[in-house]
């Protein structure tokens, strides 16, 4: 499918003009970022995981009633999606403590927290996406009151989905970010889940050994990071290692039939 012009590129992704009106191509890259951009890296297959793992969720939380983006994967690093407008928040979704709350509040890493926290952060680089309070989400426009709602109403689903997805196959899910778009529909607009969801903006950890198995492995210099969104895709089953291969070139992806795809 032909691309259009590119009208974004951020860290990891780069948005074109899609084939139809309200639609979009997006491109998974190999870049790693960390720091707010101070620590960069080229990680030779990131972005085709990302994009698998990112596809195979996607289409879960479509099941289960989280209205997405996603419409279908194109190729190995490119989806086709829906065009929103992006409501200019992160929502992160907390269930132990790890990276800033656990500094901001004392709390040593790894504690399980209370309940599940929702957090937003303004998306602005150059302030460094400061947390904000409902009363400057409101104040400053960035968002409804009905519009927050929904967005925590569904990361709270989000968060119960995939903390069982993980809990199945021996990862915990400590914490995650979500951004959320306005899609318009004639006179109607809804609030649905957009970005991407992957070890990029998951913290995951073997339940057994605490092993984290996603970005944190590029943040903290501890090697293997491609190695550890492989092995996250691994065991959702959108890999496997095909024993019967005659080359050594390692895991194969695989449909959701559980077919070798290319």
């Amino acid at each position: 499918m032909a691309r259009g012009k590119p009208i974004y590129e951020g860290k990891a992704k780069i948005l074109y003009e899609g084939p139809e009106p309200g639609t979009l191509i997006q491109f998974f890259k190999d870049d790693a970022t960390a720091f707010n951009n101070q620590k960069h890296a080229v990680l030779e297959g990131k972005g085709v995981l990302n994009n698998r793992i990112s596809e195979f969720v996607m289409q879960e939380l479509e099941r289960v009633g989280v209205p997405t983006h996603f419409i279908r994967r194109l190729n190995m690093r490119e989806q086709l999606i829906r065009h929103v407008e992006i409501i200019p928040l992160e929502v992160v979704v907390r269930n132990v403590a790890a990276g800033s709350i656990a500094k901001r509040l004392g709390i040593s890493e790894g504690d399980a927290l209370p309940r599940s926290i929702v957090e937003f952060y303004y998306k602005d680089d150059a302030l460094g996406d400061p947390l904000v309070a409902e009363d400057h989400i409101t104040a400053f426009n960035w968002a409804s009151p009905q519009e927050i709602d929904d967005m925590m109403a569904y990361a709270l689903r989000v968060n119960d989905f995939l903390s069982g997805l993980f809990a199945a196959v021996g990862i915990r899910l400590i914490d995650f970010k979500l951004e959320f778009g306005r899609q318009y529909e004639g006179d109607m607009m809804r609030v649905i889940l957009a970005d991407e969801i992957s070890p990029d903006s998951c913290r995951l950890w073997d339940v057994q050994t605490k092993e984290s198995m996603d970005k944190d492995r590029f943040r903290k210099d501890l090697g293997g990071v491609v190695e550890g969104y492989r092995e996250v895709a691994r065991r959702l089953g959108i890999i496997r290692d095909d024993t019967e291969r005659s080359d050594t070139s390692g895991p194969v992806l695989v449909a959701s039939n559980g077919e070798p795809t290319t």
